[in-house]
């Protein structure tokens, strides 16, 4: 039987890849066969590099966007590949070349992804210009083939998307939903019914979840903004668009925490609520995995009525432990309550997802955009990156350095197909150790186990013919792979290089080569991210920590204001609960990567993963708030509310500081006694919804004084780390 674990097992989603696979196959043979129907080997070479350097450089975009950013990327192309030409027999003009065009291309990143993709295919369109240099016999003619190459490839591109115009956006959402599938799969862990549950190894890993589907939500929003006009998405996308709305609110709900949960645990831990609760998650995240088919197979969906059975289910469940009447349970019971409502809510969204108008989610249909849309402001960005401090200047001064020191070493060693070298640098040279670790790990592994297989391959299949045939599988398996798993990828490039070399008679004869600048490239770029301006994640931490703490503020702040206007999915709402999640996602790796760089260079790895667990904590229980705001009429209670939230948003103000080492000793200006005894008494005193959110903000108060400490002990560990690199 199928089932949820089976399927996230799985590395490939066949389907996901099946439709661009086919884009690539077509492009690569519609270059081969008419070389090899003319008998002309030669080019083949060219022009299929060309189509893998505008296959890595699409963008996904709308019709006048695409033909925009075709353009742009083919003008980028040319002066690349024609300057390489014209310098190519200069070494001191070509070096000086290639640092300015590496530094240049690397900083026009600053503007934004689509311009950090055309940056990066244009030093790529440079390096494969080097690679048939010496062979080349007119200026004209490798930039021609390499840009014929790309054309082609933009062309089926262009007819690809008239064909399936809204595929990338159906992808995106889809792999949305995966990820909250996931997400829920993992987060029912934390209700198992146990005496003895010990939340924090959950916590870290739900924290690493939900930075996944922050950047899965964010992949998503990127492909409705590509297809907006100023933020706002017209014709067929907008119903895709009311469906991101609703993962977003599903989001918030699956983040929520309403409780500690090891309590109920230990409460119910010889009943079947708890189980009930965990079988209706596990059904809600198995129809989070169907939503994701329907969504990129274009076929409507039909919820599954086995949730809707489990949800009634666990009603009669609380509903027979409320007949038990025992006083110990009555404040627990609640809880449940709280948690059932929740979970409702989150099964009412999935059974609408077919019919998104029917849940009002929004206030208005707008997406933030922060994309700059005229040269000035273009400028502005790019300038201002122009500081030591910004990881972008960083990684263009070691890209580039690192570029022109293989240059050097194959000007002075005469290494033959020395270009590889470069090649690699720019695969592998990542704007950190860790990333470039593992970049490293991937190339080297691939790189070796592609030539072991491609020389097999040249001996059992030494025919042209054949041999045509596995430099397009090759090719396409590359483009299958190379999201997903990089070794695989690496592996089916080297095979592809080695059977088009084979075409112009140097097939064995560049495997040693390959591997000798595979090896070479490696060294240059884990060199240069360790020696040259490296960014340490370690130093940043304290500012990710800070910032993460902001920004749960201000989404706090624009909760409780709605609790007295009433709910208002509006985009300043929206904004300040995506920059909380952003933050917490971007504090979540930092420490990752931090554990994968050498040991001097860590911080406390214990107090960050406690830090860590806290800020998601803390983020869970603002966003059980924003789950169920709702207008409250009590004059009593929200002047409670106020005061809890003031003296909150002072501790908060006061723990930026603590991190920033902008604060010691300080303390709210607030009668912290009197709200903490008026919030302790939740319980009793008031009517439900008021008390969610007193339990809430009780729940946030209780944290403030750990956290206080942790960052007292990172600051000062800080300064420990900073004045040892003085």
């Amino acid at each position: 039987m199928f089932t949820f674990r089976h399927w996230a097992k799985k590395a490939v989603s066949p389907i996901r890849t099946f439709n661009h696979s086919g884009l690539i196959l077509l492009s690569f043979a519609g270059v081969i066969i008419p070389c090899w129907y003319l008998n002309q080997f030669a080019p083949i070479t060219p022009l299929i590099l060309g189509v893998i350097a505008a296959a890595l450089t699409e963008t996904d975009d709308n019709l006048s966007g695409k033909l925009k950013a075709q353009g742009l990327t083919l003008i980028c192309f040319a002066i690349a590949t024609f300057s390489v030409e014209a310098l190519f027999g200069e070494p001191a003009l070509f070096a000086l070349g290639l640092f300015s065009s590496s530094f240049g291309f690397i900083m026009l990143g600053a503007i934004g992804p689509r311009y950090a993709t055309i940056a990066f295919g244009s030093l790529l369109i440079a390096i494969y210009t080097m690679l048939g240099a010496d062979e080349s016999v007119h200026l004209w003619y490798q930039p021609f083939l390499l840009l014929g190459g790309a054309i082609w490839y933009y062309f089926l591109s262009l007819i690809w998307y008239a064909l399936w115009p809204l595929k990338p956006v159906q992808d995106n959402l889809a792999r949305v939903f995966e990820q909250l599938a996931i997400y829920m799969d993992t987060k029912r862990k934390l209700l198992h019914p146990v005496s003895d549950l010990v939340p924090q190894p959950y916590r870290i890993q739900e924290a690493n979840l939900n930075a996944k589907t922050v950047a899965a939500l964010n992949q998503s929003k990127a492909r409705f903004l590509s297809r907006s006009k100023r933020g706002r998405v017209d014709g067929p996308t907008d119903r895709f668009l009311k469906i991101y709305f609703l993962a977003q609110d599903i989001h918030e709900r699956v983040n929520s925490t309403h409780y500690r949960y090891q309590e109920l645990a230990k409460a119910f831990n010889r009943y079947d609520v708890m189980f009930r609760f965990k079988h209706l998650m596990e059904l809600q995240s198995e129809s989070c995995k169907a939503i994701a088919d329907s969504i990129r197979e274009g076929r409507q969906y039909s919820h599954n009525t086995a949730s809707t059975m489990a949800m009634d289910e666990l009603q009669k469940s609380i509903q027979h432990l409320e007949q038990q009447d025992r006083p110990e349970w009555k404040d627990l019971l609640v809880q449940l309550h709280y948690l059932f409502e929740n979970l409702l809510t989150v099964e009412k969204l999935l059974s609408n997802v077919s019919n998104p108008d029917v849940i009002d989610v929004i206030e208005d249909d707008e997406l933030s955009d922060t994309t700059p849309n005229s040269l000035k402001a273009m400028w502005q960005k790019i300038r201002s990156n122009f500081r030591l401090s910004s990881p972008l200047l960083r990684h263009a001064i070691r890209v580039s350095l690192a570029l022109v020191a293989g240059f050097a070493v194959i000007e002075f060693m005469q290494v033959n197909r020395g270009y590889w070298i470069l090649l690699t640098v720019l695969f592998v040279c990542q704007p950190n150790y860790s990333a470039t670790r593992q970049k490293l790990i991937s190339r080297i592994g691939g790189t070796v186990a592609g030539l072991l297989l491609g020389g097999l391959l040249l001996t059992l299949f030494p025919s042209q013919s054949s041999q045509l045939f596995f430099i397009v599988i090759s090719g396409v398996a590359f483009f299958a792979f190379k999201e997903n798993n990089y070794s695989y990828a690496t592996a089916f490039i080297t095979i592809l290089v080695l059977f088009s070399f084979h075409q112009i008679g140097e097939g064995y004869a560049v495997i040693l080569p390959r591997l000798f600048d595979t090896l070479v490239g490696c060294l240059l770029a884990v060199g240069a991210v360790t020696l040259l301006l490296p960014d340490w994640h370690s130093s940043k931490l304290n500012k990710a920590m800070a910032k993460s703490v902001e920004d749960n503020q201000q989404y706090l702040a624009q909760i409780i204001g709605q609790y007295r206007l009433g709910k208002k999915d509006d985009l300043n709402y929206r904004v300040a609960r995506r920059n909380a999640h952003d933050s917490s996602a971007d504090l979540s790796s930092i420490i990752t990567n931090m554990l994968a760089e050498p040991g001097r260079h860590r911080a406390s790895e214990e107090d960050s993963f406690r830090f860590l667990t806290l800020n998601h904590a803390l983020l869970s229980y603002i966003s059980a708030l924003g789950a169920h705001r709702k207008q409250l009429d009590s004059q009593s209670v929200h002047k409670l509310i106020l005061d809890a939230h003031r003296m909150i948003h002072q501790h908060l103000t006061i723990l930026n500081q603590q991190l920033t080492n902008q604060c010691e000793h300080c303390a709210p200006d607030i009668d912290e006694l009197t709200v903490e005894k008026r919030l302790s008494q939740w319980r009793e005193a008031d009517e439900n919804s008021a008390r969610m959110i007193l339990q809430q903000l009780h729940l946030i108060y209780r944290m403030m004084p750990e956290l206080h400490k942790l960052a007292d002990k990172l600051a000062s560990t800080s300064v420990e780390k900073t004045a040892k690199t003085d």
